[in-house]
This record gives structure tokens, C-alpha cells and sequence, in this order.
């Protein structure tokens, strides 16, 4: 049987969120960040489509980045965004940026302990990727998962 937080750390190395020009491509578990208690069942993702939009101007340059968020999620799922914050910047702050407002969108099935909602803190990858531009160091898991549909831009 698979350990909590053996199950956890596989979770994390598939929580590959890609943001290809602004389409979302595999939506997989976020990583949870511990606490006092740790669930039972880890918040899953609502959302169909990632709301994450690939800045024209970055995009028009063929700019890629990795942001990770900080995300703490309440009892009923709700991203909280006044404590949403940016854990890895990406060294581009308009991908930055956009990374945090599609945060806003974010609708989760909460954490669940002794099948009790209760909040939890994640950290949830996005990466902006472009279809013409070079793979960036470490983008294998994405490579393996699929790319997926071609940009659209805002």
C-alpha cells in the first residue's frame, strides 16, 4: 500500500498545470503544503479549462516562464486571494501577473479530513509555454503529458 506521502509526492510530479498561449493543458492534482493535520483527501480542481492567459505582448516574444502559486483554499474549496501569493516568480512579471489573476478563477472540491471539509494550502505550478519556442530545462514531464491544444491570446 502506498503511503500518504509517497501518494502526495507522485500527486506533485504529475501537477504539471501548463498554460500553452493561454489554453490549459492537463489539469492534474495541486501539491499540498503540510499542516497540523494532513487530509485524508487532497481539494481536487473544478474548473474544465485553466483560466490562466498568456500576456499577448510575452507571448508576440515568444517569452516562456514557471510561476508557482501559494494558494490557500478554504473549507468550501473557494481560493482565498488575499492570501494567494506567488512562492517561485518567474523572472517575468507580466507572467507573474497573469498567473495571480487566473488564480481568482480557481473553484476547488475541498481537502477533506475524516471526510470533513477543512482548509489546506497548495502550491500549483503554471507554466507558459509557447508552441514555436524551445523546450525550457526540465520541461520533460510536459513533454511526456502532452503539449496540448494551439495557443489562443488575450
Amino acid at each position: 500500500m502506498i503511503d500518504a506521502r509517497t501518494r502526495w509526492l507522485t500527486l506533485a510530479l504529475m501537477a504539471a498545470v501548463a498554460c500553452s498561449g493561454g489554453e490549459s493543458t492537463p489539469r492534474l492534482p495541486p501539491l499540498f503544503q503540510g499542516a497540523a493535520s494532513q487530509p485524508d483527501e487532497a481539494p481536487s480542481m473544478l474548473n474544465t479549462e485553466l483560466p490562466f492567459r498568456y500576456p499577448a505582448a510575452m507571448y508576440a516574444r515568444r517569452v516562456q516562464g514557471n510561476v508557482t502559486l501559494r494558494l490557500h483554499l478554504d473549507r468550501d474549496g473557494l481560493v482565498r486571494a488575499e492570501s494567494t501569493r506567488i512562492e517561485e516568480p518567474s523572472g517575468h512579471p507580466a507572467l507573474d501577473s497573469a498567473a495571480l489573476k487566473g488564480a481568482q478563477e480557481l473553484r476547488f472540491v475541498p481537502a477533506k479530513l475524516r471526510g470533513e471539509p477543512m482548509a489546506a494550502t497548495v502550491l500549483f505550478p503554471v507554466y507558459f509555454r509557447h508552441p514555436e519556442a524551445a523546450p525550457l530545462p526540465g520541461d520533460t514531464i510536459l513533454t511526456k503529458r502532452g503539449a496540448g491544444a494551439p495557443p489562443g491570446r488575450d
